[in-house]
């Protein structure tokens, strides 16, 4: 597959002078995700368009993100999330393995929100698949051998 990086700057550059909108954790946008480099997830079309689901807003330019996909796969790397758009239940794959830091900038307009149960899914899918696990309190005393 031909990658379109010339066309993709120009479009970046677009898209650094756009305004960011205000938004929330759990809503789904359309977002310029780009033409990247070999497995990361490509938008689609003309301004390289895919939806992404706000994780955690970071401040009012930056978020981490998680880019979505009608293909339905399963595996530790995807979550199947479902929110409705215009309406209608739509079913997508959270791609959890291409989870990254966003500008706000990128986000184009709000086609749904995540249910808070299933975002809380979503949120430990993320935490398993990272293996973030908290540390064990410590009891002051220094670990044995």
């Amino acid at each position: 597959m031909s990658k379109r990086f010339d066309e993709w700057n120009e479009v970046k550059k677009e898209t650094d002078s756009l305004m960011a909108p205000i938004f929330k954790e759990r809503e789904v946008y359309y977002m310029r995700l780009g033409d990247n480099v070999g497995h990361e997830q490509n938008g689609k079309g003309d301004k390289f368009v895919r939806p992404v689901i706000i994780l955690k807003r970071l401040s009012r330019d930056m978020f981490i993100g998680i880019p979505l996909s009608s293909q339905i796969k399963s595996g530790s790397f995807y979550h199947t999330v479902t929110f409705s758009k215009n309406g209608i239940e739509t079913i997508n794959n959270a791609i959890v393995a291409q989870i990254r830091l966003f500008s706000a900038r990128r986000l184009l307009n709000k086609i749904g929100m995540i249910h808070k149960n299933e975002f809380g899914k979503l949120k430990k899918s993320v935490a398993d698949l990272l293996d973030v696990t908290p540390p064990k309190e410590s009891t002051g005393l220094p670990e044995g051998n």
